[in-house]
């Protein structure tokens, strides 16, 4: 997109990426990997309850019985895209972004997750992360929300106002 700026009419200082999910955590991976390469610049990182960390894999008690993704499609999901090596510990950070070690310089992000979702405290750490390193960060934990709340469950309230946001945050690019 930023090679063919020009003919496609699009300002360069206003792209972003967005992803949902294994979509989030590849919106997570492309951040680190334009970082990294030197370019070209991501304005704003959208990820909406991003699957980020292939170590995630002990289920929280108190939220099992309502998940909608678990633990145990994590352990197939991993593998089928890291194989064996998923879980040990040369994973790097563009194939499982919560193996970061230093956010600094990533582009500002706005995090999103349900409260009952299994990416909740790896998206919270993440968040978190990127924050210690002075990275701008609006995170929003959805209380009583599974996993893809906002596909199952789409005129809900919380539904509403999550898409709310993330259409306030993609005008703000």
């Amino acid at each position: 997109m930023h090679e063919h700026a020009a003919e496609l009419g699009v300002d360069t200082d206003r792209i972003g990426v967005m992803g949902d999910s294994a979509g989030g955590g590849i919106a997570a991976a492309v951040s680190i990997l334009a970082r990294e390469r030197g370019g070209p610049r991501i304005a704003r990182q959208i990820l909406l309850m991003p699957m980020l960390d292939d170590r995630t894999t002990t289920p929280d008690p108190h939220i099992a019985p309502y998940l909608l993704w678990s633990c145990d499609d994590s352990l197939t999901a991993w593998p089928a895209l890291l194989g064996e090596a998923a879980g040990g510990p040369d994973v790097p950070a563009m194939a499982a972004p919560a193996r970061l070690e230093d956010a600094t310089g990533l582009p500002p992000a706005y995090i999103e997750v349900g409260q009952l979702d299994v990416f909740r405290d790896e998206d919270t750490a993440y968040a978190t992360k990127l924050s210690r390193a002075g990275v701008p960060v609006e995170f929003h934990l959805h209380p009583g929300a599974p996993h893809e709340f906002d596909s199952i469950a789409f005129t809900s309230d919380v539904a509403r106002r999550a898409i709310a946001d993330r259409i306030r945050v993609l005008k703000s690019i």
